[in-house]
């Protein structure tokens, strides 16, 4: 693969590799110390959630739709990082529900600021090769996801039961995020700023193909629920939490070291292909989980699972730069990551009232169905018109 990663890109990686680290630190201890430090109920570590991951996904289609507007995308990736750093030590010195509360909601606005015009700004670095830039960015994004929860694996076998110092040790590589921040440089492109037009008229001047990819990327949304769900079903498997969370540290490994190779094969090969592939192997996942393998299939599924990852997230977002000029790039992807937030919340929610129902088999097993049938979609040509509108 004959791509050279750019000072830019390689700095965004690099921001992103730092925060990961730092919010996957807190991501599995913050319901844990909620319920058993603040004694917290589990109906509001899902309000917590709920609230945040609605405010993220309605802010990333915003500031997207901004960004584009002004015609920069490097000032709310500051705004955006460095209110996260900053939201990442409260909880751990002042230790009550609100605060963590708080916390969780900053942090996700920052998320939602700097998303989609950081997406944007990636792709406005890659010339013919969006997939290698995209995939690079996730790995890097992915590996801080691996590296993050061992960290605070590590910092708790050495000071048990110390939540408070994760959360304080975590504000250690989100500052270090967020001085690389100061180095991200805008890539100049034609504003539109006195264009008004709302999300309604840019939809209907956008290209057949980014409708059709959205409306597909939409529907699989729904059926891809949390990764919660999945680590669930592996530590009902495996009888041991320890293991599924390895499972999970595991399948971000896989995924981190499988993104940018696969990013670049879609360059080659064309993004519907690595994307449809990458569906089927999500349908093969989720019917494995469904028909409640032994533990020996638990790491294969996980690491099946990271291939997956790294086939779709990134390569749908390298597709929407491809068909989408600069100035409209922000909207695009800023569109793209809002429905598919709340697509997401949909699904979950879905999922867990099936589950509660009925078992894991059923949903596991519509989930596994639908995205074969996407895939297939994909594989027809039926989303993609051959047509671009870059500029």
């Amino acid at each position: 693969m004959k791509f050279k990663i750019s000072r830019p890109v390689f700095i965004l990686g690099m921001v992103s590799l730092f925060t990961d680290i730092a919010s996957e630190m807190l991501y599995p201890i913050t319901p844990i110390f909620l319920t058993a430090v603040l004694s917290s109920s589990m109906a509001v570590v899902g309000i917590i959630e709920g609230i945040s991951e609605f405010i993220a996904g309605l802010l990333k289609g915003y500031f997207g739709r901004l960004s584009d507007k002004v015609g920069k995308r490097s000032i709310f990736i500051v705004i955006g990082y460095g209110l996260s750093a900053l939201s990442k030590p409260l909880p751990g010195i002042f230790q009550n529900i609100l605060t963590v509360f708080l916390s969780r909601i900053s942090d996700r606005t920052g998320k939602g600021i700097r998303t989609a015009p950081r997406d944007a700004l990636l792709g406005s670095y890659s010339n013919e090769n969006s997939g290698a830039v995209f995939g690079f960015h996730r790995g890097m994004d992915t590996l801080g996801a691996a590296i993050g929860p061992a960290v605070a694996l590590i910092l708790l076998s050495y000071f048990p039961n110390n939540f408070q110092l994760i959360f304080i040790a975590a504000f250690i590589p989100s500052v270090i995020a967020l001085s690389l921040t100061f180095l991200v440089k805008d890539k100049p492109f034609v504003s539109k700023s006195k264009d008004r037009k709302n999300y309604s008229e840019f939809w209907k001047s956008a290209p057949a193909t980014y409708k059709k990819l959205l409306l597909l990327i939409t529907i699989f949304s729904i059926v891809n629920s949390s990764d919660v769900f999945l680590i669930i079903k592996a530590k009902d498997v495996s009888e041991s939490s320890t293991l599924a969370i390895f499972g999970y540290i595991f399948y971000n490994l896989i995924y981190a070291l499988s993104s940018y190779p696969l990013g670049g094969l879609s360059d080659k090969f064309g993004k519907e292909r690595i994307l449809s592939v990458g569906m089927l192997i999500f349908s093969v996942v989720y019917f494995g989980f469904a028909i409640s393998p032994g533990i020996e299939f638990i790491w294969m599924l996980f690491a099946l699972y990271g291939i997956y990852a790294a086939s779709t997230e990134g390569i749908s977002k390298a597709w929407v730069s491809d068909l989408i000029p600069d100035n409209q790039r922000g909207t695009a992807i800023g569109l793209l990551t809002m429905i598919t937030s709340f697509s997401s919340m949909f699904g979950s929610f879905v999922t867990g009232v099936l589950w509660d129902q009925f078992g894991s088999f059923i949903p596991f097993t519509i989930s596994s169905c639908v995205s074969l049938l996407l895939a297939l979609l994909l594989i027809s040509g039926c989303v993609n018109n051959k047509e671009g509108t870059k500029s």
